[in-house]
């Protein structure tokens, strides 16, 4: 499985967007994904990828999970998804 592209589609789906409408450098603010859409977007991914994302969704600029553009997403997937066992 591509894990970039496949996040892409996660993400454009609940932002509801066209996949060539989200680029590696947008913010999901940027793409218009709130709290709750943030919230449903990790949900999504985790159960894709079977794995535990370490985000606090009570303080989201301090937790150890970067969500700062997509591009930062993704490197963050593709590290735990690496370190499963």
């Amino acid at each position: 499985m591509d894990i970039e592209n496949k996040v892409i589609e996660i993400i454009a789906e609940l932002a509801v967007l066209e996949v060539e409408d989200v680029s590696l450098d947008s913010s999901l603010d940027s793409l218009g994904i709130d709290s709750l859409g943030l919230v449903e977007s990790i949900f999504a991914i985790e159960e894709t990828f079977d794995i535990q994302i370490p985000f606090n969704a009570n303080d989201p600029q301090n937790s150890e999970f970067d969500i700062s553009s997509v591009a930062t997403i993704i490197a963050g997937i593709q590290e735990l998804v690496a370190k499963k066992p």
